[in-house]
């Protein structure tokens, strides 16, 4: 029941990865599902893994892990990816990448509590396919954390803290930073 006074505050709640929200995802995190290929590509040396997500975060990780892993494939929902050009043509020069668009992720299937395939519908033909991989690398952007303040400062359609040059919300004495801002 404390209350703490201040002349200003600053809000600096980050982001948290966006989701596929498909089964299998929330059991098998950290067993071959992952949201950061830095962090988590190193334990797939060797292995075959997906990348989920066609925009420039995607295909940076992609670029990223062929290095690492043995074969990387890359799964976009949509019918072209939103990556840079010069990016994708990186991604393309590779021969350990393959890039598959009009991908719809179903399932996250695991052998003995490890990630051991994806379902996934080509949206094209509508047939369900199956990938075998041991790592799913999830890169479809990232959610700010503003529920907690989005009836307090303007908050634009997607949850980000509207700022200006100076970091100001439209609330005198509110500021804000990092991955929740614009």
């Amino acid at each position: 029941g404390a209350v703490l006074k201040s002349k200003s505050i600053v809000l600096s709640p980050g982001a948290r990865w966006r989701e596929m929200n498909v089964p299998g995802e929330k059991e098998y995190r950290g067993k071959g599902v992952a949201y950061c290929p830095h962090c988590d590509g190193p334990f797939f040396k060797g292995k075959d893994v997906a990348v989920v997500g066609g925009g420039n975060s995607g295909i940076e990780a992609a670029i990223d892990l062929a290095g690492i892993v043995k074969h990387v494939t890359v799964l976009e929902f949509a019918d072209t990816l939103k990556a840079d050009q010069v990016l994708i043509d990186k991604a393309k020069a590779r021969d350990n990448i393959d890039i598959m668009t009009n991908i719809a992720s179903q399932e996250i299937k695991a052998t003995d509590g490890k990630v051991s395939s994806l379902i996934y519908q080509d949206r094209t033909t509508g047939e369900n396919k199956e990938l075998p991989l041991s790592a799913i690398f999830v890169q479809i952007g990232l959610v700010p954390n503003s529920e907690l303040v989005k009836d307090l400062v303007q908050v634009t359609k997607f949850g980000e803290i509207e700022i200006n040059e100076k970091c100001q919300t439209n609330k005198p004495g509110i500021f804000a930073c990092g991955d929740v801002t614009t």
